[in-house]
């Protein structure tokens, strides 16, 4: 299963992006508390965001409680701060691909004590970052690249 992870999301527009992704995509969303918007079904109906019954969604209080309970698993750090390109990894099954905030990005902390696991989109000189809704899709597809033709049945999009 491929997991997207948001810490601390801060744009209504990009997660309801992402979560479209994910519902395009099959992929597990899970989001990290405290969020900047308003994720009631009400707020989410209005702003047309009806395909969020088709993700799954899970929602945490902290980052500790989501550390806590996923504890070991094949996480990926995503931030313009790592060396190791998105493209030079070869991703297995349950991979978990870990996003910061709009305009924090992650804590450096969190991607120096994971360096080895922290990856990156490569971009031009002088450009500070992708959307994150973009750089989430292009990670995911990229692993869902690789489960399809490594002939991962549970993502035969391709």
């Amino acid at each position: 299963m491929i997991n997207t992870v948001l810490i601390e999301p801060e744009i209504p527009q990009n997660t309801g992006n992402i979560a479209r992704t994910c519902a395009a995509t099959g992929t597990a969303l899970h989001i990290v508390k405290p969020v900047m918007f308003d994720m009631s079904d009400k707020a989410v109906k209005r702003a047309g965001l009806d395909y969020w019954q088709y993700v799954s969604l899970r929602v945490y209080e902290s980052s500790a409680d989501f550390f806590a309970e996923h504890g070991e698993k094949n996480f990926f750090y995503c931030s313009t701060k790592a060396k190791k390109l998105y493209t030079d990894v070869s991703y297995q099954s349950d991979v978990w691909f870990v996003f910061g905030s709009e305009t924090k990005g992650l804590p450096e902390s969190m991607i120096y004590d994971n360096f080895n696991r922290a990856i990156r989109i490569p971009m031009s000189a002088g450009i500070r970052s992708l959307n994150l809704a973009n750089s989430v899709a292009v990670v995911v597809y990229e692993a869902i690249r690789q489960f399809a033709a490594a002939g991962d049945a549970r993502y035969p999009l391709l």
